[in-house]
């Protein structure tokens, strides 16, 4: 979309439609964040009620309706696009319309919502990966596109990453886009590179960034997979490292991929269809899966499955999939409990200790705990309500958090709309924020 704003920005005026699914969208002030987040530059209008939705008689999400200058709908598309099929029929409709003398080109301007931001350390932050002994934290600075190296006590040491783009090289001249989920094999740090739908690598060592997944291209529908820099991606999100592969969450194409050491990668579960589905790996179906962690001696791999508001479990030995907690695309909440019982709303991260299960619940702006043997669920930290207040675990309030990572009995949360790191004290419950230096 901003490919085709650019190329006709005399021509298209988009009006984006925020129709929510999830309660947690619904929130004006929820919705500006994601605006800011997303760096969207076009006017968007809160549907929350769906009146739009109802009076244009959408089906699905996204859909994309073009109206000419009288208020004509000229076309519908449902789904995904790809940008030759609509850049082709945009640049038709054009010419039609300029022939006919209805186009004025007049500029438009509108004022993004994340112009002017304060100056702020992290901006947004995704997630964060601490290293124990490396005593150092990780942190993909998703806002700002680049990824944070700090010292546990909030120094920062460098960064990796000087703007949105998408390049290789040194700290300086490495470009990301929107980076979110990471995972560390000694001294190689992956990156999901999301809005370049690539995985890169920082050799941390000699302090240079490489890509070993992707192309830089949106895929589009299945892929068999293939030699992994000629191979599409689709909005990598999370990342897991065990046993010489590389695990990626495709929220994109609702799967998980491996990378092999080969540099080969393809689908390793998930159909591609969006839903909640147990089963062998080819069969089952995921929902837009968003976080990862290993868990039980490295014997499943855990996914935060967000569109189903669940948390499903991987068998690292075939790849066979069964849901700890979730029962549907429109079943979500905020309800502790055992097995279907339980409802999570839109959850992003996990961290994985002890046999216990952590969850960044991010549309009830908490974080949970989980026993995924039992399937029981219950309120570790947060009030419920969004905003930023440290202290004892079910006073202190977040605002859509979004990564996990443990370090030394500490859990540690990418708070991404409060634009912090906070840290919790597992056995008090206490948590703080973390006073980030650079």
């Amino acid at each position: 979309m901003r490919k085709l704003e650019r190329k006709y920005s005399r021509e298209l005026v988009v009006v984006g439609v925020h129709s929510p699914k999830f309660v947690g969208e619904k929130d004006t002030a929820a919705l500006a964040h994601a605006v800011r987040r997303l760096s969207v530059g076009h006017p968007v209008i809160n549907d929350r009620d769906h009146r739009v939705w109802r009076e244009y008689a959408v089906r699905c999400w996204p859909t994309l309706m073009l109206v000419d200058p009288r208020g004509k709908l000229l076309g519908i598309h449902e789904g995904e696009f790809a940008l030759e099929e609509m850049d082709a029929a945009l640049g038709r409709m054009i010419a039609e319309l300029d022939r006919a003398g209805l186009l004025n080109r007049r500029p438009l301007s509108f004022t993004a919502a994340c112009e002017n931001e304060p100056d702020r350390p992290l901006f947004f932050p995704g997630k964060v990966l601490a290293d124990t002994p490396g005593q150092r934290l990780f942190v993909a600075d998703t806002g700002h596109h680049r990824i944070v190296e700090l010292s546990l006590d909030g120094r920062v040491r460098r960064t990796f990453g000087g703007g949105a783009g998408f390049a290789d090289g040194d700290p300086q001249s490495a470009r990301f886009r929107s980076p979110q989920g990471l995972a560390r094999v000694g001294e190689w740090l992956y990156v999901a590179d999301t809005e370049n739908h690539a995985v890169r690598r920082i050799d941390l060592q000699n302090a240079l960034v490489v890509t070993v997944a992707g192309t830089g291209e949106q895929a589009h529908g299945s892929h068999r997979g293939g030699p992994a820099r000629e191979v599409p991606l689709n909005s990598p999100w999370d990342l897991a490292a065990h046993d010489g592969r590389l695990y990626v969450a495709m929220a994109g194409l609702h799967q998980v991929w491996e990378v092999e050491p080969l540099d080969r990668t393809m689908p390793w579960v998930g159909s591609g269809r969006e839903n909640i589905v147990d089963g062998p790996a080819e069969e089952a179906q995921l929902a837009q899966p968003s976080g990862l962690a290993l868990g039980r001696a490295a014997g499943a791999l855990y996914v935060a499955d967000s569109e189903v508001s669940g948390i499903r479990a991987i068998a690292l030995d075939g790849g066979y999939v069964h849901t700890v907690v979730g029962t549907g695309l429109f079943d979500f909440g905020d309800v502790d409990g055992v097995g279907d019982a339980v409802r999570l709303q839109h959850p992003l991260g996990l961290a994985s200790t002890d046999g216990m299960l952590y969850i960044a619940d991010s549309y009830n702006h908490r974080i949970k705990r989980c026993d995924p043997a039992a399937r029981r669920v219950t309120t570790f930290l947060g009030s419920g309500v969004p905003g930023h207040r440290d202290g004892p675990g079910a006073t202190t309030q977040f605002s859509e958090p979004g990564g996990l990572s443990f370090a030394d009995g500490q859990l540690y949360i990418a708070d991404t709309n409060n634009h912090a790191i906070r840290v919790c004290d597992v056995a008090t419950g206490e948590v703080r924020t973390l006073e980030v230096r650079m």
